[in-house]
């Protein structure tokens, strides 16, 4: 799952330092996981993919509602199909009372190219009966003026919905900073030396969302994203050609097995 065409809002980004530690000012670029690292990792990445500057906008409309339903429909699909479904469900349904008061077969009809179209449609039937009965609305709008912790925990107490996904709205239709963790970037980070193999996305995120500074959460997550689908590939990752390839735990050892 990846928002690859959604843009961050920067207006509210002075707004996220709550769960954020002080970084230090300077760190050694070869301590794996430093802030020193991290930084430079993100600034060969950008000059790569540049996802700093101008990240993509396709979906991205001012209602963060239109972002969490993009997102939900994102969960266990690529982005094609993801956006097949989404396109296919506004046309049909275009407005979210429209989608409310649907039955969930019409709305899984819809939806049937992202995958586990009744699953889904419930789960969205679920999370638009809870938002009308808190917000007497089908809005996100009033999260806008929210901290960013209470959005956080509200959006995690929703039907189906996750901390990828929470992250996903955050940066992407609230302009919070966030880090949100695809295979993607969970492959890329622990390959990095950023965390232990074994680490969850859940504690990745955690750890990028207190670590990366949070202008550079948005670029970041879809530079690392980019970097995965075209370099850093599960199987047979091209670290000869790769752009940190000599700041990587995985591609030195790899480097390194080689010369032996």
């Amino acid at each position: 799952m990846s928002r690859m065409t959604a843009a961050p809002k920067t207006a509210a980004q002075t707004r996220a330092g709550e769960r954020r530690q002080v970084r230090p000012k300077s760190a050694a670029p070869g301590e794996f996981g430093s802030y020193g690292h991290i930084t430079l990792v993100l600034d060969r990445l950008d000059a790569l993919y540049g996802h700093d500057a101008s990240p993509p906008d396709m979906y991205a409309t001012g209602e963060p509602l239109d972002g969490l339903i993009l997102t939900l429909l994102s969960q266990n699909t690529n982005d094609r199909n993801r956006d097949r479904a989404y396109d296919a469900l506004r046309s049909i349904l275009p407005g979210w009372k429209d989608v409310a008061k649907a039955a969930a077969e019409k709305i899984s009809a819809a939806i049937k190219p992202g995958g586990l179209a009744d699953i889904k449609s419930a789960r969205m039937k679920a999370i638009l009966a809870r938002l009308y009965a808190d917000f007497g609305e089908y809005s996100l709008s009033a999260m806008k003026s929210w901290p960013g912790e209470r959005v956080r925990e509200y959006l995690r107490s929703l039907d189906g919905i996750g901390p990828k996904t929470v992250a996903c709205v955050m940066v992407f239709d609230l302009g919070i900073p966030a880090f949100p963790v695809d295979t993607h970037v969970a492959r890329v980070s622990r390959r990095l030396g950023w965390c232990p193999e074994k680490t969850s996305p859940e504690k990745i995120q955690d750890f990028l969302e207190n670590t990366v500074p949070p202008e550079r959460c948005a670029g970041g997550h879809l530079n690392m994203i980019e970097h995965g689908r075209r370099a850093c590939h599960a199987r047979n990752p091209q670290c000869g050609a790769c752009a940190v390839n000599d700041i990587c735990r995985f591609g030195l050892t790899r480097e390194g097995e080689g010369a032996a």
